[in-house]
């Protein structure tokens, strides 16, 4: 059978961390052989890592193992592949530099995703510990252009398991929930598992070739109020609302020592200012709800029922 009859064959860098497990599950339910490039394990290896690892393997992933120094190794690796897609989490963005000369160097890559699974960094503009962070994925944005290499530019917008245990802290008994700013402005919340297949679905489509793609589904676009509210009804609890000021919000990005100062500059960009809404969406622009209507979409909602039948661990963002 001729290769463009066949799957697309997918190489996933950080397919064992937050979302790249969800695009490692995606990538083989949706039937493309899929292999990952991960650290190698040692004794320092967390047991859900290796627990990740078996699954995997049980599941037919091709997991090679190794360092993003290690060039040719890359390089081979690529050249058995058609797509690539980085999931790296914040501290190794720019290490996205070594994946852009290895496909330089393959020369056989049809298209590269990078880790880029958040907002939409070429239209907004926020406070300089989050802005820093933001400039460095522009960075690797404009070196994959020069590169000429085949892309598409992933605005995944929040990871709702992520944020709703950020504002609404579910594990916590207290009756009291934080908002900030006044609560109006509003956020797109997509659950990882969407995520995760909608990025699969995109590596692959010839309409995103070299193009953004925004997930901004309706059903998903909710603020922090409304959200709060939907938890009320939810858990038949009332919750006291305690507000964050924009300006205390500023003042502690300008104070907290890095890295505590990023989270509370993210906070104010996609909470208080609104910048995931900042812009329209046209009918020109390629939106992943849009172009996949046929993909069973997880609402916050359901989100919420996920939280009280079966509530995930909480997770915590990397920035160093």
């Amino acid at each position: 059978m001729a290769r463009e009859a066949e799957a697309s064959r997918i190489l996933i860098f950080g397919g064992t961390g937050y979302i790249g497990k969800h695009m490692v599950r995606a990538s083989v339910s949706l039937g493309h052989p899929t292999c990952i490039y991960a650290r190698p394990a040692g004794p320092a290896t967390r047991p859900s890592n290796l627990n990740l690892r078996r699954e995997f393997h049980s599941i037919g992933v091709h997991i090679i193992e190794g360092e993003l120094e290690e060039h040719e190794k890359i390089v081979a690796a690529l050249k058995k592949v058609d797509i690539v897609i980085s999931a790296l989490a914040y501290p190794q963005v720019l290490d996205q530099l070594k994946i852009i000369d290895a496909i330089i160097a393959a020369g056989n890559i049809k298209r590269f995703v990078p880790s880029d699974f958040g907002c939409e960094e070429d239209k907004i503009k926020a406070l300089p510990p989050f802005e820093e962070f933001l400039e460095k994925k522009r960075k690797i944005r404009r070196a994959i252009e020069a590169a000429g290499i085949p892309f598409t530019f992933v605005t995944a917008n929040c990871f709702a398991t992520y944020f709703v245990d950020v504002l609404l802290h579910p594990h916590d008994p207290s009756d009291e929930i934080v908002v900030y700013g006044n609560g109006e402005a509003k956020a797109v919340l997509n659950y990882e598992e969407d995520i995760g297949k909608y990025t699969i679905k995109v590596a692959n489509d010839p309409r995103a070739c070299n193009r953004v793609v925004t997930y901004r589904p309706e059903p998903n676009i909710i603020s922090q109020h409304q959200l709060i509210s939907l938890w009320e009804e939810k858990t038949g609890r009332s919750f006291k609302r305690v507000y964050v000021p924009e300006e205390d919000l500023v003042k502690l990005s300008q104070t907290l020592p890095p890295p505590e100062n990023i989270p509370v500059s993210i906070l104010h960009s996609i909470f208080v200012k609104g910048d995931l809404m900042s812009y329209e969406i046209i009918e020109d622009d390629l939106e992943a709800s849009r172009m996949y209507a046929e993909m069973q979409l997880t609402t916050v909602g359901q989100v919420l029922d996920i939280f009280l039948t079966d509530p995930p661990e909480p997770a915590r963002a990397a920035f160093v």
